[in-house]
């Protein structure tokens, strides 16, 4: 463990790492009681850190595009995975083993990277994203609407908590750069030293423009005071806390979009079903157990609260005990440890209280909240805890359980009747971050999730099929929202692009086409159009929105949809039977296939010759709006709707918008063709 001197925490703020006036407070080794550094803010300018932020990062940040910003993500995140032993070692200042510190270094960097990967794969190559579909206001396509979505011209501001100072910082960073919002990033004091040594490594690869990323290392002070319509912030920690951020002053005057993520006593319900000899049972206690040790319970979807059948009671008490009784505990960097150290005495402390505050209600029937087993360490200078299940015998009209929660390994397992009882029992924590059915029945599947979802963020569904796959009950996960209604302080982060856009503006844009087309970077019916040259002889560089292509007709003959028929094998009756054609309520007599009307479409607008247009890579939002019969003459106007070149590479995607119309210029289908195309040809 540490011998030197505890180093003095500084801040990045202005362009430059400050040092706090005086000392600091001491921080120590969650696990040896031993000072590891310094923390202290007093005398930082924190409304100069907001105002270099609003001029310097943000402006650099917006001037980029989306892809441009997720590059810059992609680089530093597997610049990072390079350099992790580094954190891992400081990590075990934490209290938390090395498996625990996995969840928060390489889940950390793994959601960094995540976020740079669909960011590229899901938004466009621009500095704004259009939102849904065009909204016509006028006959004539001289009046239009759409949703737009701009990157907020203020600060992303993140007051973190210690549990997780690796993943808390970069998942939310992530969508906030992403969307080019520059941050300010205040952790917790207690685990700052690994969050200020990850953001010291940042700055150091200077990928990141000046201004884009900060750090406060201390007390938030008057950061609140100084916050403008047009910032951002998320708080995770306690719900008194978060309250009181969320009613500040200044936040509550300039409406800012506060994002809470608070305490929850999230549940685990063991289904009717999941008896003793199932492989759900054992996975339940499994899980029972991972969620009360990893980072010794100080995870904010770690399980509260054990819900089971009352005739399984006494068997999941037993287990989930026996197990409890084989964790070692002790110093978080012995292999022979499976749960470290609480993150401070004084949190270890403040579980026993809640402990003895639950045991007003349940009796503890496995461990001892004040006699520490350890194969390592010492019980006087470290923050260890044993683990402790209690057990409620009347849980309906018990409130502590229910309302408690010891944020260390501490779970409470209580009995209910029926699956009703079950969902009652899993509402009266008023709103959590998760919970999790064990199951392999639909039919409990379909009642309990039902009246969990409402109040609960996340909900997993653990039985034998998923048994080896599933990343189990307090993962968050980069593409899902993460958050909870209620106690657990009803916000959302991640969720993958949902995350994204939550750090910018939403505006309803009313124009002509033509002009909403220059703001949205997507061509619209009644914009400008160019017919000069078959589009598809065009590359990237000579390509425009609006460059269109009108194509001859085609009729549709009886004998071409027989063949196709019989090519195919649809040979479906609409296209085959006179008489049952007519008989069904949509179609006057047999019908074209329409997969023959987008094959034929293509036949009337590809160009055949080599050229720029490499591949077609899909077909989105097809819809057939009007029977075609024999007879009828088709026609194909094809117009590039959106140009997203590819950053780094020599090609990019089209997004051509096909319309095919019959002799009446009645739309007979509509579709977007995908296509990649060269950025210059030859």
């Amino acid at each position: 463990m540490l011998t030197s001197a505890p180093r003095r925490l500084r801040s990045y703020l202005s362009g430059a790492w400050r040092a706090g006036d005086g000392d600091g407070a001491a921080l120590l080794d969650a696990a040896t009681g031993i000072a590891i550094a310094r923390i202290g803010a007093d005398g930082l300018d924190r409304a100069a850190a907001l105002d270099h932020a609003r001029r310097v990062g943000g402006p650099a940040l917006r001037a980029l595009t989306l892809h441009q910003r997720a590059l810059m993500l992609k680089e530093i995140g597997l610049r990072l995975m390079e350099g992790k032993e580094e954190f891992y070692l400081e990590n075990f200042h934490t209290g938390a083993t090395r498996k625990d510190g996995w969840i928060d270094i390489d889940g950390g960097i793994g959601t960094f990277l995540t976020f740079a990967s669909r960011a590229r794969r899901e938004l466009p190559n621009a500095h704004v994203i259009p939102e849904g579909a065009v909204e016509p206001l006028s006959r004539d396509n001289t009046f239009s609407a759409q949703h737009i979505l701009t990157p907020r011209p203020g600060v992303a501001i993140h007051i973190n908590a210690f549990n997780f100072p690796v993943w808390g910082l970069l998942e939310k960073i992530a969508p906030a750069l992403i969307a080019g919002m520059p941050c300010l990033v205040k952790p917790a004091s207690q685990t700052a030293y690994l969050t200020e040594l990850v953001v010291r490594r940042i700055v150091e690869m200077e990928v990141l423009p000046e201004g884009a990323l900060q750090i406060l290392c201390g007390s938030a002070g008057d950061l609140l005071d100084h916050v403008e319509e047009s910032d951002v912030v998320t708080f995770t920690g306690s719900a008194e806390t978060g309250r009181r951020l969320k009613t500040h002053p200044r936040v509550v005057e300039c409406a800012v979009p506060f994002t809470m993520e608070a305490d929850s006593l999230n549940c685990a319900i063991l289904g009717p079903d999941a008896e003793p000899d199932t492989p759900e049972f054992d996975l339940f206690v499994r899980e029972a157990v991972r969620e009360m040790t990893v980072k010794a319970g100080q995870k904010c979807t770690a399980i509260r609260r054990l819900i089971v059948p009352e005739a399984l009671a006494d068997a999941a008490s037993d287990a989930i005990g026996g197990r409890l009784a084989d964790i070692a505990v002790g110093l978080p960097d012995d292999d022979a440890v499976r749960m470290g150290a609480l993150v401070s005495r004084g949190d270890r402390d403040g579980v026993r209280e809640r402990i003895t505050a639950l045991a007003a209600e349940a009796e503890i029937v496995a461990g001892d909240p004040d006699d520490v087993r350890l194969v390592s360490g010492d019980p006087d200078q470290g923050a260890f805890l044993n683990p402790v299940l209690l057990r409620c015998a009347a849980p309906t009209t018990a409130r502590a359980v229910h309302d408690v929660e010891a944020f260390g390994p501490v779970a409470t397992l209580m009995a209910y009747r029926d699956p009703e009882e079950a969902v009652t029992l899993s509402r009266m924590g008023r709103g959590s971050l998760c919970a999790s059915l064990f199951t392999d029945d639909p039919r409990t599947a379909e009642a309990v999730v039902g009246g969990l979802a409402p109040f609960h963020g996340r909900v997993l569904i653990g039985n034998r099929a998923s048994a080896t796959s599933s990343t189990g009950h307090g993962s968050p996960l980069a593409p899902l929202v993460h958050g909870g209604p209620g106690r657990a302080g009803g916000g959302e982060e991640m969720g993958g692009m949902r995350g994204v856009k939550h750090f910018m503006a939403r505006t309803a844009v009313q124009g002509a086409p033509h002009l909403l087309t220059a703001v949205t970077g997507q061509w619209s019916d009644g914009a400008d159009v160019r017919d000069d040259v078959h589009p598809f002889r065009k590359s990237l560089a000579e390509l425009r929105l609006g460059d269109q292509l009108l194509t001859e007709a085609r009729e549709i003959t009886r004998e071409d949809v027989e063949h196709f028929a019989r090519f195919t094998g649809d040979t479906f009756y609409a296209h085959m039977d006179e008489a049952a054609a007519r008989a069904n309520p949509f179609f006057d007599g047999r019908v074209a296939h329409g997969y023959l009307i987008v094959s034929f479409a293509a036949g009337l607008f590809v160009s055949p010759e080599p050229g720029p247009v490499l591949a077609n890579y899909g077909i989105d939002d097809l819809r057939f709006q009007t029977p075609v019969y024999f007879g009828d003459r088709l026609q194909v106007r094809l117009t590039c709707k959106e140009i997203n070149p590819r950053e780094g590479a020599d090609h990019g995607e089209v997004r051509w918008e096909c319309r095919v119309t019959n002799q009446d210029e009645a739309v007979v289908a509509q579709y977007d063709v995908l296509t990649m195309v060269a950025r210059h040809w030859p």
